[in-house]
Protein backbone atom coordinates (compact mmCIF):
# COMPACT_ATOMS: atom_id res chain seq x y z
CA UNK A 1 0.00 0.00 0.00
CA UNK A 2 2.89 2.36 0.74
CA UNK A 3 4.18 1.83 -2.82
CA UNK A 4 0.86 3.21 -4.11
CA UNK A 5 0.19 5.94 -1.54
CA UNK A 6 3.68 7.46 -1.34
CA UNK A 7 4.09 8.14 -5.11
CA UNK A 8 0.63 9.72 -5.14
CA UNK A 9 1.55 12.12 -2.33
CA UNK A 10 4.93 12.89 -3.92
CA UNK A 11 3.32 13.63 -7.30
CA UNK A 12 0.76 15.94 -5.71
CA UNK A 13 3.41 17.84 -3.74
CA UNK A 14 5.74 18.03 -6.75
CA UNK A 15 2.88 19.38 -8.86
CA UNK A 16 2.10 22.00 -6.22
CA UNK A 17 5.74 23.11 -5.98
CA UNK A 18 6.12 23.28 -9.75
CA UNK A 19 2.86 25.26 -10.02
CA UNK A 20 4.39 27.78 -7.62
CA UNK A 21 7.92 27.63 -9.03
CA UNK A 22 7.16 28.26 -12.71
CA UNK A 23 5.28 31.57 -12.16
CA UNK A 24 8.00 32.64 -9.75
CA UNK A 25 10.72 31.92 -12.35
CA UNK A 26 8.80 33.80 -15.06
CA UNK A 27 8.22 36.73 -12.71
CA UNK A 28 11.93 36.84 -11.86
CA UNK A 29 12.91 36.93 -15.54
CA UNK A 30 10.36 39.65 -16.27
CA UNK A 31 11.57 41.72 -13.32
CA UNK A 32 15.22 41.53 -14.40
CA UNK A 33 14.33 42.58 -17.93
CA UNK A 34 12.10 45.38 -16.73
CA UNK A 35 15.02 46.82 -14.74
CA UNK A 36 17.13 46.91 -17.91
CA UNK A 37 14.28 48.39 -19.96
CA UNK A 38 13.71 51.19 -17.44
CA UNK A 39 17.43 51.98 -17.46
CA UNK A 40 17.49 52.12 -21.29
CA UNK A 41 14.39 54.33 -21.33
CA UNK A 42 16.21 56.79 -19.02
CA UNK A 43 19.24 56.77 -21.36
CA UNK A 44 16.95 57.24 -24.37
CA UNK A 45 15.30 60.24 -22.69
CA UNK A 46 18.71 61.90 -22.26
CA UNK A 47 19.64 61.27 -25.91
CA UNK A 48 16.20 62.50 -27.00
CA UNK A 49 16.81 65.80 -25.16
CA UNK A 50 20.16 66.20 -26.97
CA UNK A 51 18.49 65.37 -30.29
CA UNK A 52 15.77 67.94 -29.65
CA UNK A 53 18.47 70.57 -28.99
CA UNK A 54 20.22 69.72 -32.28
CA UNK A 55 17.09 69.50 -34.44
CA UNK A 56 15.82 72.79 -33.02
CA UNK A 57 19.14 74.50 -33.81
CA UNK A 58 19.18 72.91 -37.26
CA UNK A 59 15.64 74.09 -38.01
CA UNK A 60 16.40 77.67 -36.90
CA UNK A 61 19.58 77.82 -39.07
CA UNK A 62 21.86 78.30 -36.09
CA UNK A 63 25.64 78.30 -36.76
CA UNK A 64 26.29 75.78 -33.95
CA UNK A 65 24.27 72.95 -35.55
CA UNK A 66 27.37 71.15 -36.87
CA UNK A 67 29.09 71.39 -33.50
CA UNK A 68 26.02 70.05 -31.75
CA UNK A 69 25.78 67.19 -34.23
CA UNK A 70 29.41 66.27 -33.51
CA UNK A 71 28.77 66.44 -29.77
CA UNK A 72 25.77 64.12 -30.19
CA UNK A 73 27.87 61.60 -32.11
CA UNK A 74 30.63 61.70 -29.48
CA UNK A 75 28.06 61.03 -26.71
CA UNK A 76 26.70 57.99 -28.56
CA UNK A 77 30.23 56.67 -29.25
CA UNK A 78 31.27 57.12 -25.62
CA UNK A 79 28.06 55.39 -24.51
CA UNK A 80 28.68 52.45 -26.85
CA UNK A 81 32.31 52.13 -25.78
CA UNK A 82 31.52 52.27 -22.07
CA UNK A 83 28.51 49.96 -21.96
CA UNK A 84 28.73 48.00 -25.19
CA UNK A 85 25.24 49.20 -26.15
CA UNK A 86 24.52 50.18 -29.73
CA UNK A 87 22.61 53.46 -29.97
CA UNK A 88 21.34 55.71 -32.72
CA UNK A 89 19.05 58.62 -33.54
CA UNK A 90 17.04 58.25 -36.74
CA UNK A 91 14.74 60.61 -38.63
CA UNK A 92 11.29 59.49 -39.64
CA UNK A 93 12.62 58.55 -43.09
CA UNK A 94 15.12 56.12 -41.41
CA UNK A 95 18.11 58.36 -42.14
CA UNK A 96 20.57 58.43 -39.28
CA UNK A 97 21.13 61.66 -37.43
CA UNK A 98 23.86 60.03 -35.31
CA UNK A 99 24.74 56.45 -34.40
CA UNK A 100 27.42 54.29 -32.85
CA UNK A 101 28.85 52.21 -34.40
CA UNK A 102 28.56 54.02 -37.69
CA UNK A 103 27.24 51.02 -39.64
CA UNK A 104 24.42 50.13 -37.27
CA UNK A 105 20.83 50.13 -38.50
CA UNK A 106 17.52 49.44 -36.84
CA UNK A 107 16.82 45.67 -36.92
CA UNK A 108 14.48 44.59 -39.69
CA UNK A 109 12.80 41.98 -37.52
CA UNK A 110 9.10 42.03 -36.70
CA UNK A 111 9.81 43.17 -33.13
CA UNK A 112 12.04 45.97 -34.46
CA UNK A 113 9.41 47.25 -36.87
CA UNK A 114 6.76 47.07 -34.17
CA UNK A 115 8.91 49.09 -31.72
CA UNK A 116 9.69 51.70 -34.43
CA UNK A 117 6.01 52.12 -35.31
CA UNK A 118 5.12 52.54 -31.62
CA UNK A 119 7.83 55.23 -31.20
CA UNK A 120 6.68 57.08 -34.33
CA UNK A 121 3.21 57.06 -32.80
CA UNK A 122 4.64 58.72 -29.67
CA UNK A 123 4.90 55.67 -27.41
CA UNK A 124 8.03 54.31 -25.71
CA UNK A 125 9.10 50.65 -25.84
CA UNK A 126 8.09 49.68 -22.31
CA UNK A 127 7.35 46.00 -22.95
CA UNK A 128 9.74 44.38 -25.43
CA UNK A 129 9.62 40.55 -25.93
CA UNK A 130 11.07 38.56 -23.03
CA UNK A 131 14.66 37.36 -23.47
CA UNK A 132 15.27 33.93 -21.88
CA UNK A 133 18.59 32.54 -20.60
CA UNK A 134 18.89 30.06 -23.48
CA UNK A 135 18.63 32.81 -26.13
CA UNK A 136 22.37 33.39 -26.47
CA UNK A 137 21.96 35.75 -29.44
CA UNK A 138 19.07 37.70 -27.90
CA UNK A 139 19.22 41.51 -27.95
CA UNK A 140 17.06 44.00 -26.11
CA UNK A 141 15.76 46.78 -28.40
CA UNK A 142 14.29 49.94 -26.81
CA UNK A 143 12.95 52.75 -29.04
CA UNK A 144 11.77 56.14 -27.73
CA UNK A 145 10.31 59.11 -29.68
CA UNK A 146 11.98 62.53 -30.04
CA UNK A 147 9.17 65.07 -29.79
CA UNK A 148 9.52 68.68 -30.93
CA UNK A 149 6.61 71.09 -30.72
CA UNK A 150 4.22 68.16 -30.19
CA UNK A 151 5.41 66.22 -33.25
CA UNK A 152 7.61 63.12 -33.43
CA UNK A 153 10.55 64.23 -35.54
CA UNK A 154 12.94 61.33 -34.82
CA UNK A 155 13.45 58.25 -32.68
CA UNK A 156 16.19 57.13 -30.28
CA UNK A 157 16.98 53.42 -30.41
CA UNK A 158 19.26 51.31 -28.20
CA UNK A 159 20.17 47.67 -28.77
CA UNK A 160 21.61 46.13 -25.57
CA UNK A 161 23.48 42.84 -25.12
CA UNK A 162 21.74 40.57 -22.64
CA UNK A 163 24.60 38.45 -21.31
CA UNK A 164 24.59 39.92 -17.83
CA UNK A 165 20.79 40.01 -17.63
CA UNK A 166 20.52 36.37 -18.71
CA UNK A 167 23.21 35.42 -16.18
CA UNK A 168 21.25 37.12 -13.39
CA UNK A 169 18.06 35.36 -14.50
CA UNK A 170 19.82 32.00 -14.62
CA UNK A 171 21.32 32.56 -11.17
CA UNK A 172 17.88 33.42 -9.81
CA UNK A 173 16.44 30.33 -11.43
CA UNK A 174 19.13 28.16 -9.85
CA UNK A 175 18.26 29.61 -6.44
CA UNK A 176 14.57 28.89 -7.10
CA UNK A 177 15.41 25.34 -8.24
CA UNK A 178 17.50 24.81 -5.12
CA UNK A 179 14.68 26.06 -2.94
CA UNK A 180 12.19 23.81 -4.74
CA UNK A 181 14.55 20.82 -4.38
CA UNK A 182 14.97 21.50 -0.65
CA UNK A 183 11.20 21.91 -0.27
CA UNK A 184 10.69 18.67 -2.22
CA UNK A 185 13.06 16.80 0.09
CA UNK A 186 11.25 18.16 3.13
CA UNK A 187 7.91 17.26 1.54
CA UNK A 188 9.14 13.76 0.70
CA UNK A 189 10.29 13.25 4.28
CA UNK A 190 6.94 14.50 5.54
CA UNK A 191 5.10 12.20 3.09
CA UNK A 192 7.24 9.24 4.17
CA UNK A 193 6.55 9.99 7.83
CA UNK A 194 2.85 10.49 7.12
CA UNK A 195 2.48 7.23 5.18
CA UNK A 196 4.38 5.34 7.90
CA UNK A 197 2.15 6.88 10.56
CA UNK A 198 -1.01 5.98 8.64
CA UNK A 199 0.01 2.55 7.33
CA UNK A 200 1.83 1.11 10.34
CA UNK A 201 -1.44 0.22 12.12
CA UNK A 202 -2.72 -1.26 8.84
CA UNK A 203 0.39 -3.45 8.52
CA UNK A 204 0.04 -4.55 12.13
CA UNK A 205 -3.63 -5.32 11.54
CA UNK A 206 -2.77 -7.27 8.39
CA UNK A 207 -0.14 -9.32 10.25
CA UNK A 208 -2.61 -10.10 13.04
CA UNK A 209 -5.34 -11.09 10.57
CA UNK A 210 -2.85 -13.31 8.71
CA UNK A 211 -1.86 -14.92 12.01
CA UNK A 212 -5.47 -15.71 12.86
CA UNK A 213 -6.06 -17.03 9.32
CA UNK A 214 -3.12 -19.42 9.72
CA UNK A 215 -4.32 -20.70 13.10
CA UNK A 216 -2.56 -18.40 15.59
CA UNK A 217 -5.72 -17.35 17.38
CA UNK A 218 -3.81 -15.40 20.04
CA UNK A 219 -2.68 -12.79 17.48
CA UNK A 220 -3.74 -9.30 18.49
CA UNK A 221 -3.18 -5.69 17.42
CA UNK A 222 -1.43 -3.20 19.67
CA UNK A 223 -3.62 -0.12 19.28
CA UNK A 224 -0.82 2.45 19.54
CA UNK A 225 -0.18 5.29 17.11
CA UNK A 226 -1.84 6.05 13.82
CA UNK A 227 -5.06 7.93 13.06
CA UNK A 228 -7.88 7.66 15.63
CA UNK A 229 -10.05 5.80 13.11
CA UNK A 230 -7.43 3.06 12.74
CA UNK A 231 -6.99 2.88 16.51
CA UNK A 232 -10.72 2.27 16.87
CA UNK A 233 -10.51 -0.33 14.09
CA UNK A 234 -7.67 -2.11 15.91
CA UNK A 235 -9.67 -2.10 19.14
CA UNK A 236 -12.73 -3.52 17.33
CA UNK A 237 -10.55 -6.15 15.66
CA UNK A 238 -9.18 -7.27 19.02
CA UNK A 239 -12.69 -7.54 20.43
CA UNK A 240 -13.79 -9.59 17.40
CA UNK A 241 -10.73 -11.86 17.68
CA UNK A 242 -11.42 -12.38 21.42
CA UNK A 243 -15.03 -13.35 20.70
CA UNK A 244 -14.06 -15.67 17.85
CA UNK A 245 -11.36 -17.32 19.93
CA UNK A 246 -13.77 -17.76 22.82
CA UNK A 247 -16.41 -19.34 20.57
CA UNK A 248 -13.87 -21.67 18.97
CA UNK A 249 -12.46 -22.60 22.34
CA UNK A 250 -15.94 -23.44 23.60
CA UNK A 251 -16.58 -25.51 20.50
CA UNK A 252 -13.30 -27.39 20.80
CA UNK A 253 -13.81 -27.94 24.50
CA UNK A 254 -17.29 -29.29 23.86
CA UNK A 255 -16.09 -31.70 21.17
CA UNK A 256 -13.18 -32.88 23.32
CA UNK A 257 -15.32 -33.25 26.44
CA UNK A 258 -18.13 -34.97 24.57
CA UNK A 259 -15.83 -37.46 22.87
CA UNK A 260 -14.00 -38.11 26.12
CA UNK A 261 -17.13 -38.49 28.23
CA UNK A 262 -18.74 -40.85 25.72
CA UNK A 263 -15.80 -43.22 25.78
CA UNK A 264 -16.56 -44.65 29.24
CA UNK A 265 -20.27 -45.41 28.60
CA UNK A 266 -19.37 -46.84 25.21
CA UNK A 267 -16.67 -49.05 26.73
CA UNK A 268 -19.15 -50.28 29.33
CA UNK A 269 -21.73 -50.91 26.61
CA UNK A 270 -19.27 -52.93 24.53
CA UNK A 271 -18.33 -54.95 27.61
CA UNK A 272 -21.98 -55.79 28.25
CA UNK A 273 -22.37 -56.76 24.62
CA UNK A 274 -19.46 -59.19 25.02
CA UNK A 275 -21.05 -60.63 28.14
CA UNK A 276 -24.34 -60.96 26.29
CA UNK A 277 -22.60 -62.71 23.43
CA UNK A 278 -21.42 -65.42 25.79
CA UNK A 279 -25.04 -66.39 26.41
CA UNK A 280 -25.97 -66.48 22.74
CA UNK A 281 -25.10 -69.10 20.15
CA UNK A 282 -21.66 -68.63 18.54
CA UNK A 283 -21.71 -66.86 15.19
CA UNK A 284 -24.84 -64.82 15.88
CA UNK A 285 -25.06 -62.19 13.11
CA UNK A 286 -26.80 -59.55 15.19
CA UNK A 287 -24.09 -59.64 17.85
CA UNK A 288 -21.40 -59.38 15.15
CA UNK A 289 -23.18 -56.37 13.66
CA UNK A 290 -23.47 -54.69 17.05
CA UNK A 291 -19.76 -55.28 17.71
CA UNK A 292 -18.87 -53.71 14.33
CA UNK A 293 -21.01 -50.63 14.97
CA UNK A 294 -19.55 -50.31 18.46
CA UNK A 295 -16.01 -50.38 17.12
CA UNK A 296 -16.96 -47.83 14.45
CA UNK A 297 -18.44 -45.54 17.09
CA UNK A 298 -15.23 -45.88 19.12
CA UNK A 299 -13.21 -44.90 16.04
CA UNK A 300 -15.45 -41.86 15.47
CA UNK A 301 -14.99 -40.70 19.05
CA UNK A 302 -11.22 -41.14 18.76
CA UNK A 303 -11.19 -39.15 15.53
CA UNK A 304 -13.33 -36.41 17.10
CA UNK A 305 -10.87 -36.09 19.92
CA UNK A 306 -7.97 -35.99 17.44
CA UNK A 307 -9.77 -33.28 15.44
CA UNK A 308 -10.37 -31.17 18.54
CA UNK A 309 -6.72 -31.51 19.51
CA UNK A 310 -5.55 -30.73 15.96
CA UNK A 311 -7.61 -27.53 15.82
CA UNK A 312 -6.46 -26.46 19.27
CA UNK A 313 -2.76 -27.35 19.11
CA UNK A 314 -0.26 -24.74 17.89
CA UNK A 315 2.14 -25.86 15.18
CA UNK A 316 5.87 -26.05 15.92
CA UNK A 317 7.02 -24.85 12.50
CA UNK A 318 10.63 -25.38 11.52
CA UNK A 319 12.71 -25.92 8.40
CA UNK A 320 12.05 -29.51 7.30
CA UNK A 321 13.36 -31.75 4.53
CA UNK A 322 10.03 -32.45 2.83
CA UNK A 323 11.55 -34.90 0.35
CA UNK A 324 13.10 -37.03 3.09
CA UNK A 325 9.90 -36.91 5.15
CA UNK A 326 7.78 -38.03 2.21
CA UNK A 327 10.23 -40.87 1.44
CA UNK A 328 10.04 -41.98 5.08
CA UNK A 329 6.22 -42.15 5.02
CA UNK A 330 6.23 -44.01 1.69
CA UNK A 331 8.65 -46.57 3.15
CA UNK A 332 6.44 -46.96 6.23
CA UNK A 333 3.31 -47.64 4.11
CA UNK A 334 4.95 -49.86 1.49
CA UNK A 335 4.46 -53.16 3.42
CA UNK A 336 0.73 -52.45 3.72
CA UNK A 337 0.61 -51.59 0.00
CA UNK A 338 2.36 -54.83 -0.91
CA UNK A 339 -0.07 -56.74 1.27
CA UNK A 340 -2.94 -55.23 -0.72
CA UNK A 341 -1.18 -55.81 -4.05
CA UNK A 342 -0.86 -52.07 -4.80
CA UNK A 343 2.36 -50.50 -6.11
CA UNK A 344 3.43 -47.53 -3.95
CA UNK A 345 6.07 -45.47 -5.78
CA UNK A 346 7.94 -42.27 -5.05
CA UNK A 347 9.02 -39.73 -7.70
CA UNK A 348 10.19 -36.12 -7.92
CA UNK A 349 12.68 -34.32 -5.74
CA UNK A 350 14.44 -36.34 -3.07
CA UNK A 351 15.72 -33.34 -1.11
CA UNK A 352 13.79 -30.09 -0.83
CA UNK A 353 13.17 -27.98 2.26
CA UNK A 354 10.04 -26.24 3.44
CA UNK A 355 8.56 -24.78 6.63
CA UNK A 356 6.24 -27.19 8.40
CA UNK A 357 5.53 -29.03 11.64
CA UNK A 358 7.13 -32.45 10.93
CA UNK A 359 4.69 -34.34 13.18
CA UNK A 360 1.63 -32.63 11.71
CA UNK A 361 2.89 -33.11 8.14
CA UNK A 362 3.65 -36.78 8.81
CA UNK A 363 0.14 -37.29 10.17
CA UNK A 364 -1.41 -35.54 7.17
CA UNK A 365 0.64 -37.62 4.70
CA UNK A 366 -0.32 -40.81 6.58
CA UNK A 367 -4.02 -39.94 6.28
CA UNK A 368 -3.76 -39.11 2.58
CA UNK A 369 -1.67 -42.20 1.68
CA UNK A 370 -3.98 -44.40 3.79
CA UNK A 371 -7.00 -43.10 1.85
CA UNK A 372 -5.24 -43.64 -1.48
CA UNK A 373 -4.31 -47.25 -0.64
CA UNK A 374 -7.76 -47.90 0.80
CA UNK A 375 -9.56 -47.04 -2.45
CA UNK A 376 -7.00 -48.28 -5.00
CA UNK A 377 -7.79 -51.77 -6.34
CA UNK A 378 -5.24 -54.59 -6.50
CA UNK A 379 -2.74 -54.30 -9.34
CA UNK A 380 -2.99 -50.50 -9.61
CA UNK A 381 -0.49 -47.85 -8.50
CA UNK A 382 -0.31 -45.02 -5.96
CA UNK A 383 2.32 -42.40 -6.82
CA UNK A 384 3.78 -39.92 -4.32
CA UNK A 385 5.71 -37.06 -5.98
CA UNK A 386 7.53 -34.10 -4.45
CA UNK A 387 8.05 -30.85 -6.39
CA UNK A 388 8.37 -27.10 -5.94
CA UNK A 389 6.18 -24.37 -7.41
CA UNK A 390 7.03 -20.73 -6.73
CA UNK A 391 7.32 -20.22 -2.98
CA UNK A 392 5.80 -23.56 -1.97
CA UNK A 393 6.63 -27.28 -1.84
CA UNK A 394 4.01 -29.68 -3.19
CA UNK A 395 3.55 -33.34 -2.27
CA UNK A 396 1.06 -34.98 -4.66
CA UNK A 397 -0.50 -38.36 -3.85
CA UNK A 398 -2.18 -39.75 -6.99
CA UNK A 399 -4.15 -43.01 -6.88
CA UNK A 400 -5.92 -45.12 -9.50
CA UNK A 401 -9.10 -45.69 -7.55
CA UNK A 402 -12.67 -44.90 -8.64
CA UNK A 403 -12.11 -41.18 -7.99
CA UNK A 404 -14.79 -38.58 -7.23
CA UNK A 405 -17.37 -36.68 -9.25
CA UNK A 406 -17.34 -32.88 -9.61
CA UNK A 407 -19.97 -32.50 -6.88
CA UNK A 408 -18.07 -34.84 -4.57
CA UNK A 409 -14.83 -32.88 -5.10
CA UNK A 410 -16.59 -29.84 -3.66
CA UNK A 411 -17.46 -31.70 -0.45
CA UNK A 412 -14.43 -33.91 0.10
CA UNK A 413 -12.66 -32.95 3.32
CA UNK A 414 -15.85 -31.87 5.11
CA UNK A 415 -16.36 -33.34 8.55
CA UNK A 416 -18.12 -36.71 8.56
CA UNK A 417 -18.64 -36.59 4.78
CA UNK A 418 -18.20 -39.82 2.86
CA UNK A 419 -19.16 -40.68 -0.69
CA UNK A 420 -22.33 -42.71 -0.99
CA UNK A 421 -20.38 -45.24 -3.09
CA UNK A 422 -17.88 -45.87 -0.29
CA UNK A 423 -20.11 -46.35 2.73
CA UNK A 424 -18.97 -49.95 3.04
CA UNK A 425 -15.30 -48.88 3.37
CA UNK A 426 -13.97 -48.53 6.91
CA UNK A 427 -13.63 -44.93 8.10
CA UNK A 428 -15.28 -42.08 9.98
CA UNK A 429 -15.06 -39.26 7.43
CA UNK A 430 -12.81 -37.19 9.71
CA UNK A 431 -9.32 -38.18 8.49
CA UNK A 432 -8.99 -35.52 5.80
CA UNK A 433 -10.54 -32.87 8.08
CA UNK A 434 -7.89 -33.65 10.69
CA UNK A 435 -5.17 -33.46 8.03
CA UNK A 436 -6.44 -30.08 6.80
CA UNK A 437 -6.50 -28.71 10.37
CA UNK A 438 -2.96 -29.94 11.04
CA UNK A 439 -1.63 -28.37 7.82
CA UNK A 440 -3.50 -25.07 8.26
CA UNK A 441 -1.87 -24.55 11.65
CA UNK A 442 1.52 -24.47 9.92
CA UNK A 443 0.51 -22.36 6.90
CA UNK A 444 -0.07 -25.39 4.64
CA UNK A 445 -3.10 -26.52 2.65
CA UNK A 446 -4.80 -29.55 1.14
CA UNK A 447 -6.49 -29.65 -2.29
CA UNK A 448 -8.17 -32.30 -4.43
CA UNK A 449 -8.48 -32.93 -8.17
CA UNK A 450 -9.24 -35.71 -10.62
CA UNK A 451 -6.42 -38.00 -11.75
CA UNK A 452 -7.23 -38.97 -15.37
CA UNK A 453 -8.25 -41.45 -16.61
CA UNK A 454 -9.58 -42.37 -13.15
CA UNK A 455 -8.53 -41.73 -9.60
CA UNK A 456 -7.90 -38.84 -7.21
CA UNK A 457 -4.97 -36.43 -6.84
CA UNK A 458 -4.48 -35.00 -3.35
CA UNK A 459 -1.96 -32.13 -3.14
CA UNK A 460 -0.29 -31.20 0.14
CA UNK A 461 1.27 -27.72 0.00
CA UNK A 462 3.67 -26.21 2.55
CA UNK A 463 5.49 -22.84 2.27
CA UNK A 464 9.20 -22.54 1.46
CA UNK A 465 9.49 -19.40 3.59
CA UNK A 466 8.64 -19.05 7.25
CA UNK A 467 4.94 -18.02 7.35
CA UNK A 468 5.32 -16.68 10.90
CA UNK A 469 8.32 -14.60 9.93
CA UNK A 470 6.50 -13.26 6.87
Amino acid sequence: MRARLLPLLVILMAGTLLALGFPLAVSLAAGQQQRVVVDRIDDSARFAALAQFFIDAEGSGSNGAAERRETLGLELARYQTLYGIRAGIFYRNDNALARSPGWWQLPESREGRRALEAALAGRRSHDPPQVWPWQTDGKLLVVSPVVLDGDVVAVVATESPTDQMRARILKGWLLIAGGLAAAMLVAFGAALRLTSWVLKPVQTLDAAAHGIATGRMNSRVAAAGGPPELQRLAHSFNEMADNVEEVLEQQRAFVADASHQLRNPLAALLLRIELLALELPEGNEEIASVRTEGKRLTQVLDDLLDLALAEHASAEIKLTDIGALAAERVAAWRPYAEEKGVRLTETGLSAVTGWADPIALSSALDAVIDNALKFTPTGEEVEVSVSTEGRSVRVVVADRGPGLTEDELLRVGDRFWRSGRHQNVKGSGLGLSISRALLAAGGGSLSYAKNPPHGLRVTVVVPRTDPQGA
